[in-house]
């Protein structure tokens, strides 16, 4: 999630869209942490998502993946890997339209236990908690997940390893 986009730094933004950096964070046995949101106003709305989140001032996008990260799960001992993925995604969510460049970056971490160190206003109202999945319970899972192909893509990511070169997502337009 990350900042709101009304209050963030000029640069957040590079062609109309929201520069953003996530991270698939995995522990030893290859469980993937997964953040639990819903519409602000409306909590029967609800999605699972990695943690991350706008890009502020002239940090680059590493950095902004680990200050999100340690921002909205509390972890801070983290190995950062490659970019695996990229994704333009354009959604409704709390009264706007938001338009997203996200990076994912593959991260490895021992520490497990999560709390919320420095969510913004709207990651309060609409952020309800954090847990750690296994491939496949995200396989089986009924529950929306973003992004949308996320189990297929650990499924590949832990069968093969990550990618040489980061793979462009399919674009995810939500109305």
């Amino acid at each position: 999630m990350g900042a709101d986009p009304s209050s963030a730094a000029p640069d957040t933004y590079q062609g109309g869209l929201r520069r953003v950096a996530r991270v698939v964070l995995l522990d030893p046995q290859d469980r993937i942490l997964l953040l639990h949101g819903h519409e602000p106003d409306d909590p029967g709305t609800d999605w699972w998502f990695t943690p991350g989140g706008g890009v502020e001032g002239d940090e680059t996008r590493a950095q902004a993946a680990l200050r999100e990260l340690a921002e909205e799960t509390g972890i801070t001992d983290v190995e950062l890997g490659p970019v695996l993925w990229r994704r333009h995604c354009s959604f409704p969510f709390a009264g706007r339209q938001w338009d997203q460049d996200e990076w994912y970056f593959l991260a490895r971490t021992t520490q497990t236990a999560t709390a919320a160190t420095a969510l913004t206003e709207l990651e309060r109202r609409s952020v309800v908690g954090a847990r750690w999945w296994t491939c496949p319970e995200l396989v089986r899972a009924h529950e929306t997940v973003y992004p949308t192909k996320l189990a297929g893509l650990l499924t590949r990511l832990l069968d093969e390893g990550p990618p040489a070169a980061p793979v462009t997502l399919d674009t995810e337009i939500v109305r």
